[in-house]
């Protein structure tokens, strides 16, 4: 399946609607994607008001480089259509990604895409907003391959892994650090999100961690993601920004190799070669199929 639209998610800074200063700081800060939030960071006497002041933000505030992403609240509250509709029709032309959260089915999905279709036939554009989706139910893991095929507009999976510890009934404690458990607690779901994602043409994204002052472990977890195929994490803090950035962002020497690599297997193909030994090891089809992934992430970093 052909992939949509491409876009650097090595870190989505999460930042609360409803505070003008987080914001501002959120715009000037080195994040990929910054997602502004009317779920769970801000109280319910301010939702309403947080919409207006993230129309005044992405209108207001230089996001030069960023994917700039407005975070829903979930689709069973009273507020979730008239964040779109209002968020949307103030902002269209300032806003690139809606983020569902707690989405537990594909018509979940596809509800937000036919509204954001009227909005858009309303105001007459072309331009099409994204969708990114948060895994954090036990329903939603069960659906998840169907999740990640429900819309043309969807671009992302992100493993929302506070909530859905809450609705496996996985302890508090075992969240965030050492648990006893033998092995990695989060290897499972990582690993259907990201098989559902890749099928689906789409990325993953690994969700929250908590202590940002455990950079240490922070770190670990995006490795852990990376290897598994996930594109980028949260950062809930600036904090995290840094070492998110460094995780998901590939070492030169890495790229040059890999560039060097396709070239060398491009000049065997037009010799009739299948496969051929590059820098004393032996190479083929699927070997150069694996290190484009580099390529394409370099591509987008601009290295």
């Amino acid at each position: 399946m052909t992939r949509k639209t491409k876009r650097l998610r090595r870190v989505e800074l999460a930042t609360p609607g409803s505070s003008e200063k987080m914001m501002a700081k959120a715009a000037a800060s080195k994040a990929d994607m910054v997602f502004l939030d009317l779920e769970d960071a801000v109280a319910p006497k301010e939702k309403v008001a947080a919409r207006q002041k993230i129309v005044e933000a992405l209108k207001g505030l230089d996001w030069t480089g960023k994917t700039r992403c407005v975070r829903i609240n979930d689709l069973q509250t009273e507020w979730a259509y008239e964040d779109i509709i209002h968020v949307v029709e103030h902002a269209h032309a300032h806003l690139d990604l809606i983020m569902i959260p707690k989405v537990m089915r594909a018509t979940d999905v596809e509800f937000v895409d036919t509204l954001l279709t009227q909005i858009e036939k309303k105001l007459k554009t072309d331009r099409r907003i994204g969708l990114e989706v948060l895994i954090e139910e036990v329903d939603a893991m069960i659906h998840v391959e169907e999740i990640a095929k429900a819309s043309s507009r969807l671009e992302a999976l992100i493993y929302g892994v506070g909530d859905y510890s809450a609705s496996q009934g996985i302890d508090l404690a075992s969240i965030g650090g050492p648990n006893g458990y033998p092995g990695d607690i989060w290897h499972y779901g990582r690993h259907k999100i990201t098989i559902a994602a890749r099928s689906a043409g789409i990325d993953a994204i690994d969700g929250p961690f908590g202590n940002f002052n455990d950079a240490e472990t922070y770190s670990e977890e995006c490795r852990r993601a990376r290897l598994l195929g996930m594109v980028g994490k949260w950062a809930i803090h600036p904090a995290q920004i840094d070492p998110a950035l460094q995780a998901f962002s590939p070492k030169q020497a890495d790229v040059d190799a890999a560039r060097e690599m396709i070239a060398a297997y491009s000049e065997a193909e037009r010799q009739g070669l299948g496969a051929i030994t590059f820098k004393g090891e032996m190479i083929d089809a699927a070997t150069v199929r694996i290190v484009r992934n580099i390529v394409e992430k370099a591509d987008l970093i601009g290295m």
